[in-house]
């Protein structure tokens, strides 16, 4: 009696989480009015209330056949919506990175360094850039927070012994008019975007455009590291331009594909639930040795928070942006 219950509710319990999965997945991807897509997940909700009806009146084996046949069929469809290089894309994911590698030079084709004035007026500049992987100094990872301390976007960026700076971003290659979502993100509503540019721009913007927060740290890699990580991007980079890849929020999203980079780079990182709360990158990196040497985590994040360094940057005419932000930041020898 006890294992007939059991089976009945963890049927009921799997029925009522596909059932769920379902109605999100006609919400976002189903290509009809709004109208339309609030009538199927209603039908495809009620259709798995009935599944769950009959189970519980002993009549299972219909209500699990039946309701398997309706959900294979609906898979059948998941399947044929496929990721894209051709939808009108906003102004700031346009352009995709193209990179030539010549020895040790590499030619960087849409690096972006827009000037932003606010999140819809802005001047864009895509810009061909050279950088010498020997000349490969730092590496800076960033966390953009703007919905509490658990949820940032990462940011990786290279510094150069001639003074120059590149960050690499993974986000959401949002179509004209789009916004994030992360629930979205779990249902093929982004492409994945890899973004390479000024500093001055991709972290400008979220310090001084968006009211964001972003924290800095040096990150601890011998030279050849760095350079292997930075080939890393490029590689990704040439990956989504040969074929495109659905963002998402859980398994492909900013934080865990710079861990799936990294990995490469420094075989046996662990692989741990502060990948997924990328807001908690810091202390991950912290605890397996990943930052710099010396300083509490406390110090590291209190000396490396940017925000208002950034936005008196702005109110300084002629200064350094990148050099400006890293004043005091430890492990780069800038004192405030």
């Amino acid at each position: 009696m006890f294992l007939r219950f059991f089976g009945r509710l963890s049927a009921s319990l799997l029925v009522l989480l596909s059932a769920l999965w379902a109605c999100l997945a006609l919400w976002y991807q189903l290509p009809v009015p709004s109208a339309l897509k609030i009538a199927a997940a209603v039908l495809w909700a009620g259709f798995g209330l009935v599944a769950i009806a009959l189970l519980w009146r002993g009549r299972a084996a219909r209500a699990l056949l039946s309701y398997a046949v309706g959900f294979a069929m609906l898979m059948s469809w998941w399947g044929t919506i496929l990721p894209s290089q051709n939808r009108e894309w906003a102004d700031d994911v346009a352009r995709q990175l193209i990179a030539h590698v010549d020895g040790s030079v590499v030619t960087m084709q849409n690096v972006r360094n827009f000037d932003w004035r606010s999140d819809t007026d802005y001047t864009q500049r895509w810009e061909t850039r050279r950088y010498d992987l020997d000349r490969i100094r730092s590496v800076d990872v960033a966390l953009s927070y703007w919905t509490g301390p658990a949820i940032a976007h990462t940011l990786v960026s290279f510094g150069f012994d001639d003074g120059q700076f590149v960050t690499f971003s993974i986000e959401i290659r949002k179509k004209r008019g789009e916004s994030f979502s992360s629930i979205g993100g779990f249902f093929k509503q982004f492409e994945t975007s890899l973004v390479a540019a000024d500093e001055h721009d991709i972290l400008r913007v979220r310090t001084n455009v968006r009211g964001e927060d972003v924290y800095m740290y040096r990150v601890s890699l011998p030279q050849p590291a760095m350079r292997s990580l930075f080939m890393g991007y490029l590689d990704e980079g040439a990956a989504l331009v040969r074929a495109p890849s659905f963002y998402n929020t859980l398994t492909a999203n900013c934080t865990t594909i710079v861990y799936a980079l990294a990995k490469h780079v420094v075989p046996g990182l662990p692989m741990d639930w502060r990948l997924l709360a990328s807001g908690y990158l810091p202390d991950y990196l912290y605890d397996v040795g990943g930052l710099t040497a010396g300083y509490s985590l406390e110090a590291l994040r209190a000396q490396g928070r940017i925000t208002d360094r950034a936005i008196a940057a702005d109110k300084t005419p002629g200064a350094d942006f990148s050099q400006a932000i890293r004043q005091g930041l430890p492990g780069t020898g800038a004192t405030p």
